[in-house]
């Protein structure tokens, strides 16, 4: 009987000592896996905001992040549009390995035609899945896009035990819709029917016109108090915050008081909505009144921070899923949304896929640093994996947490960053250094030819030097064969793969 005893004690004990010696490392350390909050902008131009080099839009929590955290200035998007880059950033694949790799749209606009994008499968490996595994707490607030609520692709089935926002990517062109959703349930909301693609007449168009486009319920701040009360609720464990905004993908739509900090300003003309999206009395104003908006949620959010006692226990990250937009009323040369750069939302030159990369760790970041490391939004997935010390799976991504903390002897490079993406006729990106190669109109033309640039000398992607440099072509072309994996709808398929066979 005593021994039975004794080897219950010894086994109680020895669960004790697995359990506590851990954390007692941990606090010995100082290394307990922190909070993450991932807060994603929607069409927001490399050059959008202050510490890009905006100077006509203010962005001072932004700012603060910046000094009080790292920026990066060579960090990528996935792929140049929104729901495939989402897609990325949540299972660490890069546009050749991953399973959404373009705006699939399904159903229409109308809510009763409400079908979203093309889902995730079911047994997807995403970030959330892996945190969950983790024992965080883990919430989406947003913009998803990957998925119905009665399909495979609902946050709920991809590893959230919480969320709110738009489903559809289509409902998301309206900053005052009809509904949204949360945990699956349609939330009707106190907002006017609003088409926002409805053109007004030039010639008659008055304050009423433009009025149309404007409702009681903005869905951008009730995403910030969901937000709020998530972090609230979840304070006493460690939780992950995925914060896709929809700002400042148009329409362009902003509170009144955001907008007329810069209505007379920007000697604005009216937008009539020629070119789609929501008609609007001052265009540009209302571009820079959705960033400031947008800057002021990333201020709320670490105000409940501090609030909370949680800002040293917390990382966030700021980043867009691609570069500006180019309709819809966006004037991006008078912004200078690109900071020179070529290219726009949908293009995979550096203004499509070059992105504002913020993120801040009290104590653990070193403030107002700066870092040239070449990263891309396939990384997250490694990189949270290296922090809460799990396994990212079969990823694309290297883990870019030693450059967070200042470890840049220990941090991997990649031997290149490849982008693969099917619309606008089809487009391939290598970046291997410096050395950066292009290929436009693919479905037009599988045996398309390469440009190529040196960005070290040539950012802005002027000086095509293709034709000198015939072996590294070559070389891109051995890439494209290892990398690309067949799309598994033809829409998506545009690598000749019999002829890629041919150069392995």
């Amino acid at each position: 009987m005593k021994s039975n005893r004794l080897m219950r004690w010894l086994a109680i004990v020895g669960q004790v000592i697995i359990f506590v010696l851990p954390l007692m490392g941990y606090a010995q350390n100082n290394t307990l896996p922190p909070n993450i909050i991932y807060i994603y902008a929607d069409d927001l131009g490399y050059g959008d905001i202050s510490p890009y080099g905006q100077k006509r839009i203010k962005t001072p929590y932004l700012d603060q992040m910046a000094k009080e955290g790292m920026q990066f200035t060579n960090h990528y998007t996935s792929t140049p549009v929104c729901a495939p880059a989402r897609c990325m950033l949540l299972t660490g694949k890069h546009g050749g390995h991953s399973y959404i790799r373009g705006n699939y749209e399904m159903g229409g606009f109308p809510d009763s035609l409400e079908g979203g994008q093309m889902p995730l499968p079911e047994g997807t490996y995403t970030l959330a899945k892996m945190l969950k595994k983790a024992g965080y707490a883990t919430g989406l607030i947003g913009k998803w896009g990957l998925g119905m609520h009665n399909t495979t692709g609902s946050p709920l089935k991809q590893g959230f035990d919480y969320y709110f926002g738009y489903l559809d990517q289509k409902q998301a062109h309206n900053y005052y819709p009809s509904h949204l959703w949360e945990n699956d349930q349609y939330v009707k909301l106190g907002n006017p029917d609003i088409f926002v693609h409805r053109s007004v007449d030039s010639l008659k168009a008055d304050d009423t016109d433009f009025d149309y486009f404007k409702g009681n319920s903005y869905a951008p701040g009730l995403m910030t108090d969901k937000a709020l009360r998530f972090i609230e609720r979840s304070k006493e464990r460690r939780f992950f915050l995925y914060l896709p905004y929809t700002i400042p993908h148009v329409s362009l739509q902003a509170p009144d008081e955001y907008v007329n900090q810069y209505k007379d300003r920007f000697n604005d003309q009216p937008y009539y909505g020629q070119h789609g999206y929501a008609a609007t009395k001052y265009p540009r104003a209302t571009y820079a009144a959705l960033i400031s908006y947008l800057d002021a949620q990333v201020g709320l959010i670490l105000q409940k921070l501090k609030e909370l006692g949680l800002d040293e226990r917390t990382i966030v990250m700021f980043s867009s899923d691609n570069g500006t937009a180019f309709n819809g009323g966006v004037d991006y040369t008078f912004f200078d949304s690109t900071a020179g750069l070529r290219g726009l939302k949908m293009d995979v030159f550096e203004g499509g896929i070059k992105e504002p990369f913020l993120v801040r760790w009290p104590g653990k970041i070193k403030p107002n640093s700066k870092t040239d490391h070449v990263s891309a939004q396939y990384d997250l997935m490694a990189t949270i994996a290296d922090l809460i010390g799990e396994d990212a799976g079969n990823t694309d991504g290297i883990s870019f947490l030693p450059t967070l903390l200042g470890k840049e002897k220990k941090q991997k490079q990649h031997k290149f960053l490849y982008f693969e993406y099917p619309e606008k006729g089809g487009q391939l990106a290598i970046r291997k250094g410096d050395w950066k190669a292009i290929k436009l109109n693919m479905k037009g033309n599988r045996k398309a030819k390469w440009m190529l640039f040196n960005l070290g000398e040539d950012p802005r992607e002027t000086n095509d030097l293709a034709q000198q440099h015939a072996e590294l072509l070559h070389e891109f072309d051995r890439i494209v064969a290892r990398e690309h994996q067949p799309a598994h709808i033809l829409d998506w398929e545009i690598v000749d793969n019999k002829l890629q066979n041919e150069k392995r």
